[in-house]
């Protein structure tokens, strides 16, 4: 087991679980005041439920090891056989539990049918939204993220049909939010309009919350992306920065349509903007170079917001634009794979890996398993002479001397001269700063007896030699 790439991903799985009660702020600022504790809790009970789910059955259906290509098997139902495994069931062989990696996958899951909840806001009843959840996850959520995310064993036997069919999504662009767009597209038609929408101004009633819940998608969305790379390791750092500047080019191209379209930027689309370039980002993070994702954030951003008025036209009442953000940004971040990719595919993780665990073989050097734990591989008293290394020893306190002769060594040096590659100056080496001390305070107490003793009318009691003299009147 990899300490550092398990203590990454348990952290990036926290993080993504942050994500959910981001989402339900995110949400809850764009409702009416009186819709806003039903649209908290719609996010907070997917925590529940889908917590349960996959525990029970869930993370088999999606990742059973000897499963076919729609849905695994059952072999970790309860995960009780989950217990003391590697993770061996994502196209590799992982130095991680599998454990660890079922929580973080459970993430993904909770946070999938939370975005659905957007699309019918003000619209659906807190029982039926948790039924909903609860059928809608097993049926569609399971099976589809064994067919995105489930590369198989090593070898790549069990994997999901789409997996070998080569597609590249390194983080959910597809399994999350196109399929939470999807469905809240269909959910949407199914449940109808809201009353007088769209003649009915429904505006957010609280924008600091919208800001404060995008502020945390975009924190933990660094864990969403990076920690996909199951390693804290090259591909994550790659992850990172595509997260980071695709989510700030898009929150500038949403803002810039605002502009030139309305004549002012608001707060509400900076942080839909945002969202919208987290969400294209998220299946190409891996996969395409800075630049390119600084590009593909300010296409992501302009399209999401001219997506958002089709609404208007096609006549589904999309209640906080979950189909123009997250279905249109998920596949605008996965054509760009195919214009911009540099041919990493997700399986590829396990080769970064394995290239951050080696350790550069370096003379002289042993590298214990731990990357900050380095020893040296040689005693001091047998180190090569060449290879600039200078033994230094403290010179004890007992021996310091306040005239140092000229010629003479000190110790760890040989023949008068300092131990380091050029001589010493001709001069006698610098004395150290307690030495100088020492013999300053004793020139300084000289000094003070000479002045005394010149001084008349200053006479000494016996045995006070050392003490401050008493002034007496001369006899």
């Amino acid at each position: 087991m990899d300490t550092g790439d398990t203590a990454w991903v348990l952290m990036s799985a926290a993080l993504v679980l942050l994500m959910t009660p981001g989402l339900a702020f995110f949400y809850g600022g764009m409702v009416r005041s009186k819709s806003v504790l039903n649209m908290l809790m719609m996010s907070f009970v997917t925590i529940g439920i889908v917590s349960v789910l996959w525990t029970l059955f869930g993370f088999s259906v999606a990742f059973g090891a000897r499963g076919n290509g729609f849905m695994g098997d059952f072999g970790y139902v309860g995960l009780g056989e989950a217990m003391n495994q590697m993770t061996t069931v994502n196209g590799a062989v992982y130095k991680i539990p599998l454990l660890v990696f079922s929580m973080f996958q459970l993430m993904f899951a909770i946070i999938t049918p939370a975005l659905i909840s957007g699309a019918i806001a003000d619209r659906a009843k807190f029982l039926g939204w948790s039924v909903f959840v609860t059928l809608w996850t097993t049926i569609v959520y399971f099976p589809v993220a064994h067919w995105v995310f489930d590369f198989g064993d090593a070898n790549g036997n069990h994997a999901g049909w789409l997996a070998k069919l080569g597609v590249q999504d390194f983080a959910g662009g597809t399994a999350v939010h196109i399929n939470a767009g999807a469905a809240g597209l269909a959910l949407a038609i199914v449940l109808g309009k809201r009353n007088g929408w769209p003649k009915a101004q429904f505006r957010p009633h609280n924008l600091p919350l919208v800001l404060l819940g995008a502020g945390l998608l975009w924190f933990g969305w660094f864990g969403f992306n990076a920690g996909s790379a199951l390693g804290a390791n090259g591909l994550a750092g790659l992850a990172f920065t595509n997260t980071m500047v695709c989510t700030a080019t898009a929150l500038l191209g949403w803002i810039l349509v605002e502009k030139l379209r309305d004549g002012h930027p608001t707060s509400l689309g900076a942080a839909s903007g945002a969202v919208a370039g987290l969400v294209a980002v998220t299946p190409a993070c891996a996969s395409i170079v800075p630049w390119a994702a600084v590009l593909l954030g300010l296409v992501a951003g302009v399209i999401c917001a001219l997506a958002v008025g089709l609404k208007y036209r096609l006549g589904f009442d999309d209640s906080l634009d979950v189909v123009g953000v997250h279905l249109v940004g998920g596949i605008v971040g996965c054509l760009f794979i195919g214009l911009f990719g540099t041919g990493r595919t997700a399986s590829s993780t396990a080769a970064a890996s394995a290239c951050s665990a080696s350790r550069p073989s370096v003379p002289g050097r042993s590298w214990s398993t731990r990357s900050s734990s380095r020893s040296s591989s040689a005693p001091s008293s047998t180190r090569p002479s060449g290879s600039g290394w200078t033994p230094r020893t403290r010179r004890p306190a007992s021996t310091c001397s306040s005239t140092p002769r000229r010629g003479t060594s000190w110790p760890g040096s040989a023949g008068g001269r300092r131990s380091t590659r050029r001589s010493a100056p001709a001069t006698a080496p610098r004395q150290p700063r307690g030495c100088r001390h020492e013999a300053g305070h004793r020139d300084h107490q000289a000094a003070q007896a000479r002045r005394r003793e010149d001084r008349p009318g200053v006479l000494r009691r016996p045995g006070d030699d050392g003490q401050r003299g008493q002034r007496l009147r001369p006899s």
